[in-house]
């Protein structure tokens, strides 16, 4: 053999590996680091090489199996066993990320780059006290770190710490001219109470970069909480400022769809669609919200001219062939979607009503078994202690009063609280916390039997989690959630802390006011269909039901209503 084709050394495959990504030549670097993988199985180094350009390149799988490869042949070094946990993050695999770098824990304790990354995986699990412990080792070892500064930053809005803003400040002043620092600014502003301050930054952000979607949807939820009726004038004058940007318009469509206004949407994505000719998506837009608008004609042109390919698509259509009175060809079409994507939690929602609709009794037997098995709905009483729903609703007063109605939810008037209730460090919501988590328990144990083939039911012996968690404040004058459904969860909940004097009863031949609806389908979808359970809430009181099931409640005139709610998932 000549020397031309014998392998490279391991160090001279480094070399070549070097000079190739001094080049830039990255796919060139990762073909030379591949092929003396195979020549030089049990070298640590090169495994761990193969496994960064894997990850430059954007393939975390193959990235991986190097970094595992790398920490089996070299188990006490610990930069590799940060690298293939962040490998294991670009994966989403936040959890195995933690295993894996608790068991060096002694020694990564000294090192910034190992608390980083694992108060990365913390905050990706929503374990907020975790991760601001690892953030605040990282910055008492490298009080500059780029990333913890602002992992912590973060870390302070989500759990309502009032130093929000100094920590955004303190990230800026090491890292300047950073967008999504300016943004994390804007928001901490506005969660301490500084409108203008917070909008100015806004403002700023999306004149100078209109392509910033995250600041374009803040800007406009500000102008929605101050009562301007052009709340989405931020996108439209983005998209004057970046024409060639076909996500300004998109996420424009579903903030005006988010809030009722489908016919403005479709017409949006109307417009996009003459503009973007290569973007089939929004046909999509266009046919959906025009449905939802009620322009049956027109959506029915629409979903004529797109590939029937996917699961998404045939849930969309099929929601449109509801509107239209078309109930077995919606269902041919959830069962196809639902084939692909066994556990789509939108699917299953209109396959039960198509079910509730059917003159066929086999369907109807299936309705029963989706949402009306006896323990499926339940309201408990909050295991808690006595005065803990009193207090709470004192405590979240407080916060509502610097709360807005947000964009693209249920709500419709009142306030919502910002992001995850229970990420905040108020001792007493903790102890809420804890209340929700044994009602739970008690719930689970009335459920039906474990059923494999039950979107919720399937769960019942896993263990559960809240996903998302938040209060609602509303104050009477019509203000009420519409039909909706939580396409992420399991299990969805609504905890009563004050229920306004016209809830607990109601006049002769009046509907009830401000009670809560399991089962009514979505307005826009034309349906007289009564919902399977209505809820008198009860303060102190827990429903929870399957989250398949459409849920909302009806309007009532005065007073306050106040409740926290969450998703369960496994």
């Amino acid at each position: 053999m000549n020397s031309e084709s014998s392998p490279l050394s391991a160090p001279e495959a480094m070399v070549r590996i070097r000079m190739a990504m001094q080049t830039g030549d990255r796919n060139g670097a990762r073909q030379i680091a591949e092929t003396a993988r195979l020549a030089h199985p049990d070298d640590a180094a090169l495994a761990d090489a193969a496994g960064d350009l894997a990850l430059k390149t954007g393939d975390a799988e193959t990235a991986l199996a190097h970094f595992s490869a790398a920490c089996t042949l070299a188990p006490t070094f610990l930069d590799f066993q940060i690298n293939h946990a962040i490998a294991l993050q670009n994966l989403g695999r936040h959890t195995e990320v933690i295993a894996a770098l608790s068991a060096h824990e002694k020694t990564g304790r000294a090192v910034p780059r190992y608390g980083s990354v694992r108060a990365t995986s913390h905050r990706a699990l929503g374990q907020m006290a975790q991760a601001a412990q690892w953030y605040d080792t990282v910055l008492a070892l490298a009080p500059r770190h780029p990333r913890a500064l602002h992992g912590r930053a973060r870390t302070a809005i989500e759990r309502g710490e009032a130093s929000a803003v100094q920590r955004f400040d303190a990230a800026m002043a090491v890292v300047q001219g950073d967008g999504d620092l300016w943004l994390g600014k804007a928001q901490a502003l506005e969660v301490a109470g500084d409108i203008a301050g917070a909008r100015t930054i806004a403002e700023q952000l999306c004149t100078q970069a209109p392509g910033f979607i995250a600041a374009l949807s803040f800007l406009a939820g500000l102008k929605l909480a101050a009562g301007e009726a052009d709340f989405t004038a931020p996108f439209r004058d983005a998209a004057i400022r970046a024409p060639q940007d076909p996500n300004i318009a998109a996420t424009h469509v579903e903030t005006l769809a988010g809030l009722d206004h489908a016919a403005q949407a479709a017409d949006i994505a109307a417009a996009a669609r003459d503009r973007f000719p290569s973007e089939p998506h929004f046909t999509l837009l266009e046919a959906v919200h025009a449905g939802s608008a009620g322009q049956l004609d027109r959506a029915e042109r629409l979903f004529a001219q797109l590939d029937r390919a996917g699961p998404q698509l045939a849930v969309h259509e099929a929601r449109h062939r509801i509107r239209t009175g078309e109930f077995g060809r919606a269902e041919t079409l959830l069962a196809q979607a639902l084939s692909a994507q066994p556990w789509d939690i939108t699917a299953w929602s209109l396959r039960g009503i198509v079910w509730r609709l059917s003159d066929d009794q086999q369907a109807r037997d299936r309705a029963h078994w989706l949402h009306e098995q006896d323990g499926l709905i339940q309201m408990r009483a909050l295991a808690g202690r006595a005065g803990l729903v009193e207090d709470a609703a004192a405590e979240l007063r407080v916060l509502h009063e610097n709360s807005a109605m947000p964009l693209g939810q249920s709500l419709r008037g009142g306030t919502q609280t910002r992001g995850i209730l229970f990420h905040r460090t108020e001792a007493l919501l903790a102890e809420l916390h804890e209340a929700i988590l044994a009602t739970l328990r008690d719930y689970r144990e009335e459920l039906p039997a474990l059923d494999d083939t039950h979107p919720l039911l399937r769960h019942r012996d896993a263990p559960w989690n809240l996903a998302g968690s938040w209060s609602v404040r509303l104050t009477g004058g019509g203000d009420h959630h519409t039909a909706h459904i939580h396409p992420q969860g399991a299990i969805s909940s609504a905890l009563y802390l004050v229920v306004p004097q016209e809830a607990s009863s109601s006049a002769s031949g009046e509907a009830p006011q401000g009670w809560l609806e399991i089962g009514r389908p979505k307005a826009d979808l034309g349906l007289d269909l009564p919902p399977i359970r209505s809820i008198r809430p009860v303060p102190g009181h827990l429903a929870l039901f399957p989250s398949t099931a459409y849920h909302g409640t009806t309007p009532f005139k005065s007073a306050e209503r106040m409740s926290v709610a969450f998703d369960v998932v496994t």
